[in-house]
């Protein structure tokens, strides 16, 4: 087992940071060395790094019907390599302000889904692609009723167009093996649920 020594403030020097674009989200130039695992410092590495504000992610769950909101919409990462860029997704929102995550969670649970979520539980925070983005990802399963849940929401001035859904948490499961669902959160929310779904609902059920 190998066993980890390196940290920040010894083993990387950062010779020159740049600017290189800056508009909704910022792409950085990073002139840097780091230490070597067989010691010394390595060469002097270019590498971009994409900035980006923390995102939160919540899968909203009722316990009573074992179902899950998930949200469709366009996504343009999506475009060039999927048969359609529209993703079935979980709720999500960058925290871009001074809020906890636990409110953005709230917030866009709203404004997405129309959607009260009432108990939030952190599934875990996690890098999605830290070889080249700085992003951290704020995970929660959120308890909420959906009684009535469904509908075309989203915010319009930021030009989000989201159908809201009810699946059984079977049939999201099933959607993961299918390959359907194919971004991280979700398949990491979806994994998780259904790895702990008796202790949570047991926890859930009896509020």
């Amino acid at each position: 087992m190998l066993e980890r020594t390196m940290n920040r403030e010894n083993d990387v020097v950062v010779e020159q940071r740049e600017q290189c674009f800056k508009g909704f989200y910022q792409l950085d130039r990073v002139h840097l060395k780091h230490r070597l695992f067989a010691g010394g410092m390595g060469p002097t590495l270019s590498r971009e790094l994409f900035v980006r504000p923390d995102a939160v992610c919540v899968l909203p769950y009722d316990p009573h019907t074992d179902s899950v909101v998930l949200i469709e919409q366009f996504r343009i990462g999506a475009l060039d390599k999927s048969p359609e860029p529209w993703l079935l997704e979980i709720v999500a929102g960058l925290i871009d302000t001074d809020e906890q995550p636990e409110e953005v969670a709230r917030r866009e649970a709203r404004e997405e889904a129309d959607l009260e979520l009432h108990e939030l539980m952190p599934v875990m925070t996690y890098y999605p692609s830290p070889g080249g983005s700085d992003e951290r990802v704020y995970l929660y399963v959120g308890r909420c009723s959906t009684d009535g849940v469904g509908g075309v929401f989203g915010v319009e001035e930021e030009g989000e167009d989201i159908r809201v859904h009810v699946w059984p948490l079977e049939s999201a499961l099933q959607a993961v093996r299918d390959g359907r669902i194919d971004n991280a959160a979700s398949i990491i929310a979806l994994q998780w649920l259904a790895l702990n779904k008796e202790q949570v609902r047991a926890d859930w059920l009896a509020l």
